[in-house]
């Protein structure tokens, strides 16, 4: 656990230019307290504690401005930047160094008790205030401009924008691959 802080601490310097000295993070980041409390309820969730995971899922809500369902499952190096108002659900899957501005929703399309809400693979940033709704998955390497709605999945080294989201770039070398895959060849 004491590595993860750390790790924490460290991905904070490295997204954020602004960061000053070890203190100012610990001290004053909303969205890395959002990211320790998640990881508290979200132990408690695994091992069955599940209204005291959302208690404490909700104090941190109250605390941070961040919402982050105990039943996301979140990768290491996961950095919020100005976090208030940013959203996760239950479903939702985050991969390693991903990197959501404020405002992000990761929300869910149904009330089915399925996988409902987005999966983001490794390297993903998604800009301020973009919406992702559903089961989607958003590819390694992607981007999602800020305001975006997005909801279809979105290749790997994509980038996305606009309401509702789409792709401004030709997505990379393995972005053929990725539409030949999806066809079944």
């Amino acid at each position: 656990m004491l590595e993860w802080i750390r790790e924490d601490i460290q991905t904070a310097f490295d997204r954020d230019p602004a960061a000053t000295s070890t203190a100012e993070v610990v001290l004053l980041y909303s969205g890395l307290h959002a990211i320790w409390i998640y990881r508290i309820a979200h132990w408690l969730h695994t091992r069955g504690f599940t209204f005291v995971a959302r208690l404490c899922s909700q104090i941190g809500r109250f605390l941070t401005g961040v919402e982050i369902h105990p039943g996301a499952r979140i990768g290491r190096r996961f950095f919020i930047d100005h976090g208030m108002g940013v959203v996760i659900g239950e479903t939702a899957e985050i991969g390693n160094d991903v990197m959501l501005y404020h405002g992000v929703t990761l929300g869910g399309d149904s009330l089915e008790p399925t996988k409902r809400h987005p999966t983001l693979e490794d390297e993903v940033t998604i800009g301020a205030n973009a919406t992702l709704l559903g089961p989607i998955t958003i590819g390694h390497n992607s981007s999602v401009g800020s305001g975006s709605v997005v909801l279809e999945s979105v290749p790997a080294n994509c980038t996305v924008v606009g309401i509702p989201a789409e792709r401004v770039d030709d997505c990379g070398p393995d972005y053929l691959a990725d539409i030949t895959e999806g066809l079944g060849k």
